[in-house]
């Protein structure tokens, strides 16, 4: 059996009754496990983590994105986070390090964006190792403009859609298609609301990620503010793109560092969706705190508690440990 993972984001994040029907189209009738979803009423998004093998992970990820087409309309959708599309971006991503893993995903991303841009008329691009050109494969490069963009992009030759017709749709603007490794989703909480300080603590991650000596290549990194209840602050939010080279230690250092040089504090983080137990391990081992025989419940606990990752919710590692999720499957 060859399962893949497939982590669909969605512009909704506030209408429960629009989120519960894009769970029930990724879950009926279909041998797709669940294995986590996380929304946000500020960012105005939805994440859904799932896995299945090729077939029926392709065709809950149609069954998703159709429902989302009907029931979003992006015309009067708002919110902090960078999006063009009611189904904003889904990747497909293997499990393992096998090569042919890798194929698998971008052949089922393929499979998607076909029946996506051919049966519900929405343009379709193809990032990550799916992409159809090398200036598509950041999925930042295809975002720039917002959803408030396409119009204009619609009548530019240089960014025509590999799927789907070349024209603006207003309702459910486009949708990003593609095959990637396993990411960390890594946010940073302030002890402040200034959005300012944010974006100033999150441009100096990416300067560093321009230098080519710096360990912080592989991070993403943006600053926003979060209103929601048991939030209320600013955070750094951030792609950990090869958490084996960049892992949320170093980059949890980095951050305090910087939000101490402008007189503010980190109060702790949260990794939104799911993450790799060995992202986990690596910080308890580097925080000095790892002891000799320690369990491994006690190395994660290491991890959990120098993280913060019980500030705005508690941190469950059945649910949020990837390696733990798919032992269930």
């Amino acid at each position: 059996m060859t399962l893949i993972e497939c982590v669909a984001n969605f512009s909704e994040g506030r209408n429960k009754e629009t989120l519960s029907e894009i769970e029930k189209a990724l879950t009926s009738n279909l041998p797709v496990r669940l294995l986590g979803s996380e929304s946000g009423q500020s960012a105005n998004r939805s994440v859904f983590t799932f896995a299945a093998e090729p077939e029926p992970i392709v065709q809950a990820a149609y069954q998703a994105i159709s429902v989302a087409s009907e029931l979003i309309d992006m015309q009067g959708h708002k919110g902090e986070h960078p999006r063009i599309g009611a189904c904003d971006v889904c990747p497909f991503i293997p499990l393992d390090d096998k090569p042919e893993s890798m194929q698998i995903c971008k052949d089922a991303s393929l499979k998607l964006a076909k029946l996506v841009g051919e049966n519900l008329k929405i343009p379709v691009f193809l990032y990550g190792e799916s992409a159809s050109h090398i200036d598509r494969r950041e999925l930042a490069a295809l975002r720039k403009g917002g959803y408030e963009g396409l119009a204009a992009k619609a009548k530019d030759k240089d960014y025509l859609p590999d799927f789907g017709p070349a024209v603006f749709n207003a309702r459910s603007g486009a949708t990003v298609i593609g095959a990637r490794p396993i990411l960390v989703a890594y946010n940073i909480s302030l002890n402040t609301n200034s959005r300012q300080i944010a974006q100033h603590i999150a441009k100096q991650l990416r300067v560093a990620r321009r230098s080519n000596e710096n360990e912080l290549k592989t991070v993403k990194a943006m600053g926003w503010v979060i209103e929601d209840q048991n939030y209320n602050c600013a955070q750094i939010s951030m792609n950990l793109m090869d958490y084996k080279t960049t892992g949320m230690f170093e980059v949890f250092q980095k951050v305090k560092l910087e939000a101490e040089s402008v007189g503010v504090e980190v109060t702790g983080s949260e990794i939104v969706g799911l993450v790799p137990l060995l992202a986990l391990l690596d910080v308890a081992q580097k925080t000095g705190r790892a002891f000799q025989d320690a369990s491994l419940s006690e190395l994660v606990a290491i991890a959990i508690d120098y993280l913060g990752l019980n500030l705005h919710y508690s941190f469950e590692p059945e649910a949020k440990i990837l390696d733990f999720a798919l032992n269930k499957l």
